[in-house]
């Protein structure tokens, strides 16, 4: 028979793995766009979801554990640019987002042209879905914050779009 610790671990482990499925694909699509670089996106959301299963065990207990691991991933590609000095070359291929992976290029250049606080709380807010609320916690600022930068933040791409 299995014994009490087999069974927990296995159970944490499903629910990371139904976790893992249905989310994925977003985190990496809001880390692609924040950071504007889709390998490093990818290598990003592979090591924010490595630590979240590490701690599975309080991270599915939060509000959005999608949020945290979007963040973790944002921090962690931040980290690495500024330690490796990347050099990001938009045209350099397999590197940059092809706009067929994103419905409207302007809107996806604009985006891009944000402050990049702006820009992380549009993606939070558009591209995960994050309430207000849970995007304060993700970034751990008050909500205020949060809605004046996406007002800032929509008023430039309104700007910019028109």
């Amino acid at each position: 028979m299995m014994g009490v610790v087999a069974e927990e671990i296995l159970d944490v482990a499903e629910g990371f793995e139904t976790f893992y499925r249905r989310k994925w694909q977003m985190v990496f699509r809001a880390t692609a766009v924040t950071v504007g670089h889709v390998d490093l996106a990818r290598e990003a959301t592979d090591e924010a979801m490595t630590r979240a299963y590490e701690r599975w065990g309080s991270i599915q207990a939060m509000e959005n554990p999608a949020g945290w691991v979007y963040r973790v991933a944002v921090n962690w590609a931040r980290s690495r640019q500024r330690r490796q000095r990347l050099a990001l070359s938009k045209s350099a291929e397999g590197s940059a987002i092809s706009y067929d992976r994103f419905p409207d290029p302007d809107l996806f250049d604009a985006i891009q042209r944000l402050p990049v606080l702006q820009k992380e709380i549009v993606v939070a807010r558009y591209l995960l879905d994050m309430s207000e609320e849970a995007t304060a916690a993700a970034f751990g600022v008050p909500k205020g914050t949060v809605k004046s930068r996406l007002s800032r933040a929509l008023e430039a791409l309104r700007e910019e779009m028109l």
